[in-house]
């Protein structure tokens, strides 16, 4: 089961031309989640031909606004396109309050309904199951309350070699076969063993989502072993000391919890709006951890 990394935006809160606000959608066979939601994120998901019904959550981080703020503007415009699919939020306290009050005061009234979770940025905990996924806290250390989200895609069924079936097999034995069962038909009294009509399924994946944070290991335990991460990298080595006074990290520190995760695959972005290109970036987590990409507007990454 593959994981599809879409980047939409690699800014961070100054503007710069051709970097957006932080956007990301992370697609799952027929599920597709929306990470952030800077502004212009309406715009990155017209481009890449997105449909507003494949979106059914929306995890939002934290609420410095190259974090949210275009989802007003989103969360509108769906609603103008008739949108009739439920959608819940996840966010952390007083996004409820923001689009509450943006919404009374436009007198905007959506065709759909919108569940609002409250996440707990402080502790690690279930937020969602879905019937592919579980989503977990991260919790990362920031200005104001942040949290990062790991998701990991459910254990895969066994799949059905279907040459092997005999004629005429029975339905409801499929399933059993799937959930990696010997079956014994009391009519025929005949055992169908398992492993005569199935193989292994796909393996698990798991992505993590490290928004703003500073430089902590208190996540390196949570996130061992993940397949990939994306983690924020605002800096470069040279500006240690703004990363720390700003609660950021630097390239080579994005690439110290890869490699102290044993990740498989690390996206860096999150760029502060000094850096004109982004070599620096690149080659300090390199240095560190050989498997680093660049986040790049546009691209989807398989995790």
């Amino acid at each position: 089961m593959n994981f599809d990394f879409l980047v939409l935006g690699t800014g961070s809160a100054t503007p710069v031309v051709n970097r957006h606000p932080s956007a990301f959608l992370l697609s799952i066979e027929n599920e597709s989640f929306l990470i952030d939601c800077g502004e212009g994120t309406q715009y990155r998901l017209l481009e890449q031909k997105i449909k507003s019904s494949r979106i059914r959550h929306i995890f939002i981080s934290h609420l410095h606004g190259d974090h949210y703020f275009g989802l007003v503007g989103l969360l509108s415009s769906w609603s103008m396109n008739q949108r009739k699919e439920d959608l819940t939020i996840f966010a952390p306290r007083g996004l409820d309050e923001i689009l509450t009050a943006q919404f009374k005061h436009s007198d905007t009234r959506l065709h759909y309904k919108i569940n609002f979770v409250e996440t707990d940025t402080e502790n690690v905990y279930h937020l969602l199951e879905t019937n592919l996924v579980t989503v977990e806290t991260i919790p990362l250390h920031h200005r104001i309350p942040c949290c990062g989200f790991l998701f990991r895609s459910k254990a895969c069924k066994r799949k059905i070699v279907a040459e092997n079936l005999p004629a005429n097999f029975p339905i409801p034995y499929l399933k059993m076969l799937k959930d990696g069962l010997d079956i014994y038909d009391e009519l025929s009294g005949i055992t169908y063993k398992n492993e005569d009509y199935t193989i292994a399924g796909g393996t698990s994946k798991s992505f993590a989502y490290c928004s703003d944070t500073a430089y902590n290991e208190l996540k390196i335990n949570q996130l061992q072993n993940v397949d990939g991460i994306y983690h924020e990298a605002t800096f470069t080595d040279s500006e240690l000391k703004r990363a720390e006074q700003t609660n950021h990290s630097t390239a080579r520190q994005a690439a110290m919890i890869a490699q102290q995760t044993n990740a498989k695959q690390l996206i860096i972005g999150h760029y502060s709006s000094r850096y004109k290109t982004l070599d620096s970036h690149l080659i300090e987590a390199k240095e560190v951890f050989e498997n680093t990409f660049l986040a790049e507007e546009g691209k989807s990454y398989k995790i």
